[in-house]
Order: C-alpha cells, then sequence, then structure tokens
C-alpha cells in the first residue's frame, strides 16, 4: 500500500521469490555442512595417512568455494533484489526490526569469506593442525550465519510473545526457533553428504572413489535420518492456524507434502543403495537424481513454511498483500485508495470503476495471483462467478478461504475490485446474482464454491449421487478433502445447494429450490423484531415500500444494518412480511 507494485503478469511475485529462495538455500545450507565436512574428510586423510583421499579434500574445497561462495553470493543478493521489489513494506518491517541482527550475521558472512581463501590456498602450506584450525573457524562462522537467519526467518511464522513485547530477543527466540535450528543444521550435513556423492563420482582412482562415495552416502543417510524427528518436532511447535494448513488444509502444502515424501523415499532409497547394496550403482546418472531428490526435500519445506503463513507474509502482522493487520479497521472506514500511496484514483467514480478495480488487485490481490500466468491465475480461478456472486465472496474471502487476506477497503472499493475480475477479465454484465428464486441454489454456489470448482467438473464426479448424499457431504466437507472448509450455511441453503448440485445429472428430477422468506426473516431480523411486532405496522404499506425500505433499514432506524441480501432474497423476504401482515395495500 506505501509502495509501488513490481507487475510481472505471467510469473507473479510469489513464484519469483520462490524460485531464487529454494536455490539459494539449496547453496547456502552446503555452505554450512560442507563447511564440516571439509574439516572431517580433511581429519579422514590425515589419519589414514592418504594422500588420495587430501588430494580429494582439496579438489572439492575449489569446487565447494566457487559453488558457495560466487554462486551462492550471487543467489543471496538475488533474494535480497527480489524481495526488496516484491515485498518491500515485510523487508523494510524485517530490517528495521532485526537490524542489529542482520548485522551481526553480515560480521559472520565476512569471516566465512576470508577463512574459506585462507583454508583453500594454504593447502600444503601452512602445519596440519593450524589449517585444520582455519577450517573450524569457517565453519563456527558459517553456522553462526545460519543460527542468526534462522530466528529471523522463522520470526515471520512464529513471531510468539513479540506480538505483545515487540522485543528483539523474544521474536528472535521464537516458538519455532529451536526445532527449525536442529532441522536445518541436519539438513545442511546432508546436503554436504550429497555433494560429496557428486565430486566423489569424478575421482579416477577407483579405490579412493568407491571410499569418498561410503563416506559421503554415511553422511547424507545418518543426517537425512536425524532430520526427520527435528521436522516432526518443527510441526509440532506450528501454531494452530498454520498446523492446519500444514496437516491437509492447504492445496499448496498438500502438493508440497506430496513432493517431500516422494523426494525423501527416493533419497533414502538411493543412498542406502548406493552405500550399501550395489557398488556398481553409483553412477554419474544416480548422482545427479541424488541431488534432485534432495533439493526437492529441501524445497517442499521451504515452500510448505512460506505458505504456512497465510494469509499472512508476518504472522498475525502483516498481510501477504503489505497491509498491517492493525491497519485493516481504518482503512475499511477510510477506503483504501485513499490511504494508497501509489494509485492513479483516489476514489471510484462510475467513469473509472474498472480501473480502479485493477489498481485494488495489484494492491491486495497480485501478491499472490498472477493475470493469466502460471502462479494462481485469477482468470481461471474466476471464470465461473458472476458480479454478484462475486461481490459477495469478496465480502466473507478470509472466512471462505481462511488463507487468503480479507478485502480492505469500503463498500464501493468492494465493488469496483469484483467489476474487474467480472467485466474486466470476462466481459460480464455488472448485475447481482440471479433474481429468479428457482436460481438460488446455483446462486450460493456461484458464491461459495465456484471459486475453486467449477460445476461441470464436479457433474462428473457425482454421476449416481442421490440428492441425500449430495447434502449429506455439505455437511462434511472438510472430512472429504481437508482443503475444504466447512460449508457454514443455515440448512435451507444447504438444501438449495444440493438441489442445484443433484440438478447437474438430473435435470428432470431436480425439484427447484425456492427461497423461503420465513427462513431469512428469521435468520436476519427475528432476533431483535418478532414477526408479530412490527405485522401491525405494515398493514398500511405497499409491497413497493415494504421491498424499498429493505435497501434502506439505516435510514429508517440507524441502529438496524442495511440488509445485503441478493435481490431474489428480498424479494422473498418481502412477500413473507407482506403475507405475515395481511396482505399488500
Amino acid at each position: 500500500m506505501n509502495y509501488p507494485v513490481w507487475y510481472v503478469p505471467t510469473f507473479g511475485g510469489g513464484l519469483l521469490i520462490a524460485l531464487v529462495a529454494i536455490v539459494h538455500v539449496f547453496v547456502s545450507h552446503f555452505a554450512v555442512g560442507g563447511g564440516l565436512y571439509l574439516v572431517l574428510a580433511e581429519r579422514k586423510a590425515l589419519r589414514e595417512k592418504n594422500q588420495a583421499i587430501m588430494a580429494f579434500v582439496r579438489k572439492h574445497t575449489k569446487f565447494f568455494m566457487l559453488l558457495t561462495m560466487v554462486f551462492g553470493g550471487l543467489t543471496g543478493v538475488a533474494i535480497w533484489f527480489i524481495i526488496s521489489l516484491i515485498h518491500p513494506a515485510a523487508t523494510s518491517l524485517l530490517i528495521h526490526t532485526f537490524v542489529f541482527g542482520w548485522a551481526t550475521e553480515w560480521v559472520f558472512f565476512l569471516v566465512e569469506i576470508v577463512a574459506l581463501f585462507v583454508y583453500f590456498y594454504t593447502f600444503g602450506k601452512m602445519d596440519d593442525r593450524t589449517h585444520q584450525a582455519i577450517g573450524w573457524i569457517y565453519f563456527g562462522a558459517a553456522w553462526m550465519s545460519l543460527f542468526l537467519i534462522n530466528g529471523i526467518i522463522d520470526f515471520m511464522l512464529t513471531p510468539g510473545s513479540w506480538l505483545a513485547t515487540s522485543n528483539f530477543w523474544d521474536g528472535f527466540f521464537n516458538p519455532t526457533f529451536w526445532p527449525s535450528l536442529f532441522f536445518r543444521s541436519f539438513i545442511s550435513f546432508m546436503l554436504a553428504g550429497c555433494y560429496g556423492f557428486l565430486t566423489a563420482t569424478f575421482l579416477e582412482d577407483e579405490q579412493t572413489r568407491h571410499r569418498m562415495i561410503r563416506y559421503s552416502g554415511i553422511w547424507a543417510l545418518v543426517s537425512l535420518i536425524l532430520s526427520l524427528p527435528s521436522g516432526w518436532w518443527y510441526i509440532s511447535a506450528l501454531p494452530e492456524q498454520a498446523g492446519k494448513l500444514v496437516t491437509g488444509a492447504s492445496p499448496t502444502i498438500a502438493r508440497a507434502a506430496t513432493v517431500a515424501a516422494f523426494s525423501m523415499a527416493a533419497l533414502a532409497g538411493l543412498l542406502i543403495t548406493l552405500i550399501l547394496l550395489n557398488p556398481k550403482a553409483r553412477t554419474r546418472g544416480l548422482i545427479v537424481v541424488v541431488m534432485i531428490a534432495a533439493m526437492g526435500y529441501m524445497g517442499a519445506f521451504e515452500w510448505t513454511r512460506e505458505a504456512a503463513r497465510r494469509p499472512y507474509v508476518i504472522n498475525q502482522v502483516m498481510y501477504s498483500n503489505g497491509i498491517l493487520a492493525k491497519e485493516v479497521e481504518r482503512i475499511n472506514l477510510e477506503g483504501f485508495l485513499k490511504n494508497a500511496k501509489w494509485v492513479k484514483h483516489k476514489e471510484v467514480t462510475e467513469a473509472n470503476q474498472l480501473e480502479a478495480g485493477r489498481e485494488l488487485f495489484l494492491h491486495q490481490c497480485f501478491a499472490c495471483h498472477t493475470v493469466g500466468g502460471f502462479n494462481n491465475d485469477i482468470v481461471s480461478r474466476t471464470k465461473n462467478m458472476s458480479f454478484g456472486a462475486m461481490r459477495k465472496y469478496l465480502a466473507t474471502i478470509h472466512e471462505k478461504r481462511y488463507f487468503m487476506p480479507p478485502f480492505v477497503g469500503n463498500e464501493t472499493e468492494l465493488k469496483a475490485l469484483a467489476a474487474y475480475l467480472t467485466a474486466g477479465l470476462h466481459q460480464k454484465p455488472l448485475v447481482e446474482a440471479a433474481s429468479a428464486a428457482d436460481d438460488r441454489g446455483q446462486m450460493l454456489y456461484e458464491e461459495n464454491c465456484a471459486a475453486c470448482h467449477a460445476a461441470d467438473q464436479l457433474q462428473p464426479k457425482m454421476v449416481g449421487w442421490s440428492q441425500e448424499k449430495i447434502r449429506t457431504a455439505l455437511d462434511k466437507l472438510a472430512a472429504l478433502n481437508p482443503a475444504m472448509p466447512d460449508y457454514d450455511a443455515p440448512p435451507a441453503d444447504k438444501d438449495a445447494m444440493a438441489g442445484y448440485l443433484f440438478g447437474l445429472n438430473n435435470p428432470e428430477a431436480a425439484a427447484p429450490a425456492k427461497i423461503q422468506g420465513g427462513t431469512l426473516y428469521d435468520e436476519n431480523c427475528a432476533v431483535c423484531h418478532g414477526i408479530d411486532q412490527i405485522a401491525p405496522n405494515l398493514k398500511t404499506w405497499s409491497r413497493q415500500k415494504v421491498r424499498s425500505s429493505l435497501d434502506n433499514l439505516s435510514a429508517i432506524n440507524p441502529a438496524m444494518p442495511d440488509y445485503t441480501g441478493t435481490a431474489a432474497e428480498k424479494e422473498a423476504l418481502t412477500d413473507y412480511m407482506v403475507q405475515q401482515a395481511g396482505g399488500a395495500q
């Protein structure tokens, strides 16, 4: 809201961050575990007085230095560059909150650079004891860099008591700090073994090649096994909402979990095969598969950590679109466009409605959705929704899809966004949902389900289902698929939607679900006004006057909110009230 939007419609910001981040962490964690691998491999060569192993360590150190210091350094700069463009508000908050933490990490990174250069260029030119000490200095500085960055990035998911105290240490030693530190440490050791695999395959001496492949494989396998309990510890430390997302409520995380499971199984199987069962299988082709599996395992964890924060980029503090949670109430009252610094239109008019809606999309939705692109394409996700259904969907989007931020702004701005997503992207008419009572089930489906499931996609899956079976399913959607929230609606609405869904495959048997005015009255009005109390006052009112009053209840009595039902619901409610009053005058 306070920064311009870097608009990349095809890829989107989230996908770009993910691609750069996963590549970087795959190298940066090797920079930690690889330091320990080098020191212990050198010690092995010294203890066994094996010059072939020592030559391998020296060659591996050169590969290690070029990969971590050159490529790793470039991807590290790329991380800062891309998050500053895509999430400047979150980047600013993290820098200001942990400025001394970042400064300390950069000092340790400088120590890493110097120690690694000294370590490599003094091979054979320094006594063994001192050379080993330089290696330990490198590993210690690298692990401290991990220690410091771990506290900051896990703060984004679990800020813990920092929310109340704003204390540096409360944010740094957050609820997931220790489990994440152990998990990342074991992952870094696992990657060190996998990279050792890779360089060992280039050794010409067969005996040394097999010895170092076995040595590297033990590193990787033991570390992989040890990462599992620490990963479980990490999941158990997550807050309730994030825990639900990780355990199946998020489709994104469900896909990442599948990748993690297959990658882990492939990695473990290959490691066991290459270490114990068949030395002839130790080919470069299989080693590449090991590296891909390791990257899948690490990448799935990073993707899960990012997705588990939703709808926030910093949990409970800042939404993924850069809006601070504490400012939502004020912005809803004043209007989003009025408060946004980088928009052309400061208020919505009839002439600029679609353009203003596009600006609202860029500032509130583009952080996660592309326009016709690869990542969460908004075009395909909105094609089945009418303007009226979209308007109602946006008003409660954070309830229906609780990993999405709420719409922030006033009612006029909400309609502008709905207009852009329907008329702007799909040239649909700007009219409310169907007004005929017989269309109530379809209207409810569009408002609650069509964003994720087109009716023609569900139709073949429900062939042979009875209307009773469909109705029962609506009571336990989360049990059918943890990614679907339960449909929290009155029984009459569920009956109407079940009738519509049943009618997709049984048009001749589906009975239209009429809107029940009495049910609507009970749900919206009866808590304050019994129908027997207001019926006498309506005896002198015309039907048109009763209908018009539903659009202006707050003008009749400021204590009453305007009724926001659809046109069909207002008509049904009017009919019921007129009937109870004794008929229209």
